[in-house]
C-alpha cells in the first residue's frame, strides 16, 4: 500500500490530466473530538468518484451529494449541484450539536475543511514526481486565488493557515527495511503495508529468502550491512533487526544508528539484547549514549507469544514513533518483564 496522501494527489492529478473537474478537500482546523486529523486530505470528482477522507464518512457524504451529484429532474424542489469552479472555500462542520449527530462528529467535535477547485494538473503532476523521487514538499495555495506554488523541505512540519495561504507539508511514504526473511517478518510486512509503508526485506540466507510469500515487498539479498548502506535510511525509515544472528542483526544495526531512521530496534530477549549492547560497547566502540536509539527488545508490552502478536506488538510501537507518542517506559517489554517479576 502506498501512503495515502500519495494516493489522493496521484489521482487526483490523473482527473485534471483528463480534463475532469474535481476538488481537493483538506482539514485545516479542528476543536475538540475529530475524526481526522489536521491536514487530511479527500479528493472528489466531477463523477462523484471519492479516494481519501476528512471525516467518518457522513461529511464525506454530504460533500458528494453537494458539488457533484447533480440535480434530480424528478424532484420539484431538487436543487443543482454547487459549481465545481471558483476560489478556494472554506466550510465548517459540526458547529451545533445537531450538526455534529448529523454527521457522525463526536460530542463536541467541529471541522473546518479549505475546499480547492480544479486544482492546476501540472502543478499537480510536479509534486507528485517531486514525491515519487523521495522529495519531501510543501504546497503553498493562496485562498484568495487558488494559486500554488511548491517548495522543496527537508523539515517535516504541520500544517499552517493564515488568511491568505495554506500550507501543507507531503512526504514520500515511510518506509521499513526488515532483517530477517522469518515468520515474524512476514506478520510486520503485512502489517506495515497495509498501515502505509513500504517495505523492503533483507535476507541474504537462501533458505529464508525462497520461503517469502508476502507480496509487494522489495527483496534484497546483500548482507544486511551492506543493504542498510544502499538502502540509505531517512527520517521516514525504520529499520528492524529480526534474524537472532549478530552476524546479520549487528552490523546492520550500526549502520542504521549512522543514519536519521526514525526507529532502530531488534528482536530477542532481554539478555539478548543485553549482550548486543555489551558486544557493541567491548568491539565497535559504542557507548551508551551513541545506542540510546537502539531499541530492544522491540514491541510494546502485550503479553505476546505467538509470531502475529510479536508483531502487532512491534508494529504498534513503530506506530507510536512514526506519530511522536511519548510512551511510557512501563509499556517498554523490557520493563514491563522487569517490573511483572518484582510483583511477583
Amino acid at each position: 500500500m502506498q501512503n495515502q496522501d500519495f494516493i489522493v494527489l496521484q489521482r487526483l492529478r490523473d482527473w485534471r490530466a483528463q480534463g475532469l473537474k474535481a476538488v481537493l478537500v483538506t482539514v485545516t482546523r479542528t476543536w475538540g473530538s475529530s475524526p481526522r486529523p489536521v491536514g487530511s486530505i479527500m479528493a472528489m470528482c466531477e463523477s462523484g468518484a471519492v479516494v481519501g477522507s476528512v471525516s467518518g464518512g457522513c461529511i464525506e457524504d454530504d460533500l458528494i451529494r453537494e458539488f457533484t451529484q447533480p440535480a434530480n429532474p424528478d424532484q420539484i424542489n431538487s436543487l443543482p449541484a454547487m459549481a465545481i469552479e471558483g476560489p478556494p472555500k472554506r466550510m465548517k462542520y459540526g458547529i451545533t450539536a445537531d450538526e455534529a449527530h448529523r454527521f457522525g462528529l463526536p460530542c463536541g467535535g467541529t471541522l473546518e475543511l479549505l475546499l480547492e477547485f480544479n486544482p492546476d494538473a501540472g502543478r499537480l503532476s510536479e509534486l507528485v514526481t517531486s514525491l515519487e523521487s523521495g522529495q519531501l514538499m510543501q504546497r503553498h495555495t493562496d485562498i484568495a486565488t487558488g494559486e500554488v506554488t511548491l517548495t522543496p523541505t527537508d523539515t517535516v512540519s504541520s500544517l499552517k493557515i493564515n488568511d491568505s495561504t495554506l500550507t501543507n507539508t507531503f512526504g514520500p511514504a515511510y518506509r521499513m527495511l526488515l532483517i530477517g526473511a522469518g515468520q515474524l517478518g512476514e506478520y510486520i510486512a503485512t502489517m506495515a503495508i497495509f498501515s502505509g509503508f513500504t517495505v523492503t526485506i533483507c535476507d541474504p540466507r537462501e533458505e529464508y529468502a525462497s520461503g517469502w510469500t508476502t507480496t509487494n515487498v522489495n527483496k534484497m539479498t546483500e548482507w544486511p550491512d551492506d543493504a542498510v548502506r544502499l538502502f540509505k535510511p531517512d527520517r521516514r525509515t525504520c529499520v528492524l533487526a529480526l534474524t537472532h544472528d549478530p552476524k546479520l542483526d549487528d552490523l546492520a544495526l550500526l549502520e542504521a544508528l549512522e543514519t536519521e531512521a526514525f526507529y532502530i530496534g531488534a528482536i530477542g530477549s532481554r539478555a539478548n539484547n543485553a549482550a548486543r549492547r555489551k558486544r557493541m560497547i567491548e568491539h565497535f566502540d559504542q557507548t551508551e549514549a551513541s545506542l540510546s536509539r537502539l531499541k530492544g527488545p522491540i514491541g510494546l508490552y502485550i503479553g505476546s507469544k505467538t509470531p502475529a502478536e510479536i508483531a502487532v506488538s512491534a508494529m504498534a510501537e513503530v506506530l507510536a514513533v512514526k506519530n511522536g507518542v511519548e510512551l511510557p517506559q512501563t509499556m517498554a517489554v523490557a520493563q514491563a518483564k522487569a517490573q511483572q517479576e518484582s510483583t511477583n
